[in-house]
Parts: C-alpha cells; sequence; structure tokens
C-alpha cells in the first residue's frame, strides 16, 4: 500500500481485473480502460476517489479506487482496494430464440431460406 498515486496498469493488475500486467498494459494501449471518463494510458496515475471503467470479457466493470496498490495481492486484499459500482446484468429473457441449424449436407440455402435465416438472426 502506498500513498498518493499509482500507474494505472499497476493498479487494475494488482487488484486482480487482469490477469497480467501485460494484459493491463494493452487494455490501457486499446483503449479499454478509463479513469474518470477519460481514456487512460498505461502511465495515467490513479489516485483513491477516481472511478476506474474497465472492460474485459465484453463486459464493463466500474470500479472506484479504496486503496493504492502496487505489488499483486490475495483475492480478499484486492477486492477490499476497490468499490464495484458494476450494474447488475439484465435478468436473462423468458424466451430464446432456438439457433438456426440447418441438416448437414443440406446445401446451400435457397434465397428464401436465407430471407428466413436473416430475419431470425436480427438482420432483415
Amino acid at each position: 500500500m502506498t500513498t498518493g498515486t499509482v500507474r494505472v496498469d499497476a493498479w487494475v493488475w494488482a487488484v486482480r481485473l487482469y490477469k497480467s500486467r501485460t494484459q493491463a498494459t494493452a487494455a490501457c494501449r486499446a483503449g479499454h480502460v478509463r479513469v474518470n471518463g477519460e481514456r487512460a494510458k498505461p502511465a495515467t496515475r490513479v489516485k483513491i476517489g477516481d472511478r476506474v471503467v474497465v472492460r474485459a470479457g465484453g463486459l464493463d466493470r466500474i470500479v472506484e479506487v479504496r486503496q493504492l496498490l502496487l505489488k499483486r495481492v490475495g483475492a480478499e486484499p484486492a477486492a477490499a482496494a476497490y468499490a464495484d459500482h458494476t450494474p447488475a446484468p439484465p435478468p436473462p429473457s423468458e424466451f430464446v430464440a432456438p439457433p438456426a441449424v440447418r441438416d448437414r449436407g443440406a446445401g446451400r440455402p435457397t434465397k428464401k431460406e436465407r430471407r428466413q435465416l436473416d430475419r431470425l438472426r436480427g438482420r432483415g
């Protein structure tokens, strides 16, 4: 634990939002990490109270910095280092359309079948 500021790539790695420091740095470079609404470079400094948005696995995690860490720590101390403000995922819908499956060896779909498949997939 330190006082002052810490690099954002090191912090998101230390609190276990990314599995490796290299992944955290690459995510920052790709624009998947934001600090207080601004796109963060790997060397961007975070301080206590900053809001960090991390995109990992197709989902955005919104966390608030509570404690600054330089080194990777265990799961419990890592979870205590931030407050998670990520909204709950939406409930699964009751009706889920079955996947469009064609018999193997049925050949190319006809124009009519292609339109039906496109409508089913939401591209109509």
